[in-house]
């Protein structure tokens, strides 16, 4: 077993993710389902010899470290992946992300127009958030393959790793990977602000000091475009405030209602008369009342504007399932299980 063979079985099958778990077979997920391959199960010396095969020195010192680790690997043949090792029973296993070979279209990711406003925006902060294979990383780089096709502009990123590489079309795009161009994301944030930088994009906001440092890079003028963690659009704001102690909490509210430009969360669903998964967003944008919510620490407002906000590009989750229900492209159950509000849906769905 090589991962290299792993990648290409990927390809040919169009699975998004590859689990490589020791006492079974490698397991792919295509079109949202776990779907094992006919291979033989898989040994502890088969993964070791795998990661002794990808990783650098300083990789494998923080491996041995931290007993857990993400890095990218790239094929000419195949692309760019992401991996993560980590520990079970005290063995190393693998979940492996495929990166998209190319940048699609809006219309071909289903992702809405106020995207592309947001983009566009000269500064502020814009977070898109949602759970972990939302498609929040092909969001991101839409965005930033907009500006580059759009803006003369300098555009510096910090990922963890790197999963798709910009071509020079009119900006200067600079892609930074954690663990082999930066030590850790809050440093490495301040440092950008030193590189004359116009747009910044932040693989994921961890921590205080990466939140507090972002938010003045967009007080300070540049466009910051970060992912985050959240159920919901609403929740972005309750994360970024609550993550600091109760004395800070009124300046960072206060910063926040000053930069937010807009929240898009999130998720990927099933579709219902085809293979595949079309995204489902809720989109929170930073309006007057909106900033005034946030200032004031009344986050429990938010959603309302959210439901008033259509003029302004907002839309709730409940609307947008509907509304993919209502085209057909996703089944009423499926809107059922993920609205936050299910009597609400199954009302108004008749």
């Amino acid at each position: 077993m090589n991962l290299k063979t792993l990648l290409l079985s990927a390809r040919k099958h169009d699975a998004s993710d590859i689990h490589v778990l020791v006492g079974l077979p490698p397991l792919f997920r295509i079109h949202g389902e776990i779907v094992a391959s006919k291979g033989a199960s898989v040994e502890s010396r088969q993964v070791d010899g795998l990661l002794g095969d990808c990783l650098n020195e300083e990789q494998m010192n923080r491996l041995k470290k931290d007993w857990q680790l993400c890095f990218s690997v790239h094929f000419a043949d195949i692309g760019r992946a992401r991996v993560t090792v980590y520990r079970r029973n005290g063995l190393h296993e693998l979940s492996v992300r495929m990166a998209e070979p190319i940048i699609r279209t809006r219309e071909e990711l289903a992702l809405p127009a106020i995207v592309e406003d947001l983009a566009r925006k000269p500064n502020g902060l814009v977070i898109l958030t949602g759970p972990t294979g939302a498609g929040k990383t092909t969001t991101l780089h839409y965005m930033l393959d907009l500006i580059n096709a759009e803006r003369a502009a300098k555009v510096v990123t910090l990922e963890d790793p790197i999963e798709y590489v910009h071509a020079f079309k009119r900006s200067i795009i600079v892609q930074q990977e954690l663990l082999t161009d930066t030590k850790d994301f809050a440093s490495s944030l301040r440092h950008v602000l030193r590189q004359d930088p116009d747009v910044i994009a932040v693989g994921e906001m961890r921590d205080k000091d990466s939140i507090h440092t972002a938010l003045h890079a967009a007080e300070t003028g540049h466009l910051v475009i970060a992912t985050l963690h959240t159920p919901g659009a609403v929740d972005v704001v309750q994360r970024l405030v609550s993550a600091f102690p109760g004395g800070q909490q009124e300046e960072v509210q206060y910063l926040l209602s000053n930069v937010l430009q807009g929240v898009i969360a999130q998720q990927l669903l099933p579709k219902a008369a085809s293979k595949g998964r079309i995204v489902c967003c809720e989109i929170l944008i930073g309006t007057p009342a909106v900033r005034h919510h946030i200032r004031e620490g009344d986050t429990h407002q938010l959603y309302g504007e959210i439901q008033a906000g259509r003029r302004a590009g907002m839309v709730t989750l409940d609307h947008s399932l509907l509304e993919l229900y209502h085209r057909g492209e996703i089944t009423y159950d499926t809107a059922v299980t993920h609205a936050r509000n299910a009597e609400s849906i199954k009302r108004r769905a008749g």
